[in-house]
């Protein structure tokens, strides 16, 4: 058994059937096969999927929510950390995360690669913990940002698969 967390973080939108959704509820089952316990935002889309695809198999889920949002958790989530702030509460995504699952998503979701890439190019992250993105949504936008500064990207990891997240945690 693994004693890793991983904080996978996505969009909040994705419905069931949706390829987000698919990907989220894939990814989080094979992580907990693995061993490894989910973190997430608790609500849904494919912080849903993801927490659903993880309980399934038996899995351990950490929902880190927030007060502001006077909202449940989604069903999925074993264990529930309430934070103050949208700040505190990714703060506490980081720290939990012992590497970070980045899947689609919109604003929300790039404010979380953005904080976490940015703490591991400046080093305040340990250099262990990658992030690794599933799917093609990101590329451009990290093919943009390495065209300015091509160091940038070197602790970030680009899978098509829910598998091969498994193989580069399980392999880090």
């Amino acid at each position: 058994m693994n004693d890793k967390t991983i904080t996978v973080f996505g969009t909040a939108k994705a419905k069931l059937g949706e390829p987000a959704y698919e990907l989220a509820y894939q990814t989080g089952k094979l992580l907990a096969q693995a061993g490894i316990t989910i973190a997430n935002g608790g609500y849904g889309g494919t912080m849903l999927a993801a927490a659903k695809g993880a309980a399934e198999v038996g899995g351990k889920t950490i929902g880190v929510t927030c007060s502001a949002f006077a909202q449940a958790p989604n069903e999925y989530i074993s264990r529930e950390i309430v934070t103050g702030s949208l700040d505190e509460r990714l703060d506490s995504l980081i720290k939990l995360g012992q590497a970070y699952v980045v899947l689609p998503g919109g604003t929300g979701t790039l404010l979380e690669l953005a904080k976490v890439w940015e703490l591991k190019n400046k080093g305040f992250i340990k250099a262990d913990k990658p992030i690794i993105l599933v799917g093609g949504f990101w590329k451009p936008l990290i093919d943009l940002i390495a065209s300015d500064d091509p160091k940038s990207s070197r602790h970030i990891r680009q899978t098509d698969k829910p598998e091969q997240v498994v193989e580069l945690i399980i392999g880090h």
